[in-house]
């Protein structure tokens, strides 16, 4: 039998599946993971880019984040483990990092793009300048902004399967452990699961990103700019 047929078959077995260690556990806990980076990423990256987009001013975080993506993931994993311990506090930090830059520069650019004598039309009326970024600005950078986030997120499912270099749960504990005891069928059934969970959260967010782009009230707004 080969590893691939071994490989439908520890995907098949029932047993797999349950307990403390199974694959609808794993699967869990890797999309919790990857949904809790997300938030945290969105939450810094996108306040970030409105200020520096809409201002003008501190471009050079542009280029300091961008320049994080060559910083060695493991590495980094190794050294914050060091600092905070082996809980979930080191890895979450490090896809924090490898996640902001595709949500800050498409941020960025969607807001830096918004036409000038728009902005300017907004003053001369009596906007201040949050009315100008939440009325013109963000619904024209929606559609650049959505994307972005769906980079990001699909490249932290993939992403976090390293983090199971240290103990914690998700899908890359099947690499890790089946790494330690040579079990191939294990470890290429991971990597079927993590390349399944992108490509089906790739397709729901293209799908969200499309509703929204037609339904949402920033679309309109958008249109209309």
């Amino acid at each position: 039998m080969n590893v691939f047929s071994q490989t439908l078959r520890w995907l098949g077995e029932a047993s797999n599946w349950d307990g403390q260690g199974g694959i609808a556990l794993r699967l869990m806990q890797h999309l919790e993971y990857s949904l809790a980076t997300l938030a945290i990423t969105c939450l810094i990256a996108i306040p970030l880019a409105c200020y520096i987009g809409h201002y003008g001013k501190a471009l050079s975080v542009i280029s300091v984040v961008n320049a994080m993506r060559a910083l060695p993931t493991l590495g980094m994993l190794s050294a914050l483990a060091l600092i905070f311990g082996l809980g979930i506090s080191a890895p979450m930090i490090v896809m924090v990092m490898f996640a902001i830059p595709p949500v800050l520069a498409a941020t960025y650019s969607g807001i830096a793009n918004v036409s000038q004598t728009t902005t300017h039309a907004m003053r001369a009326i009596g906007f201040n300048e949050w009315q100008i970024l939440w009325n013109v600005e963000l619904p024209t950078a929606f559609p650049s902004i959505l994307g972005g986030v769906r980079s990001a997120f699909t490249q932290i499912i993939a992403t976090w399967t390293v983090a199971a270099f240290l103990p914690v749960g998700g899908l890359g504990r099947f690499l890790i452990d089946g790494l330690a005891v040579r079990d191939y069928p294990q470890m290429l059934g991971a990597s079927f699961l993590v390349i399944g969970l992108s490509i089906a959260v790739d397709v729901v967010m293209l799908t969200l990103q499309s509703v929204i782009a037609r339904h949402s009230r920033y679309s309109q707004i958008a249109q209309r700019a």
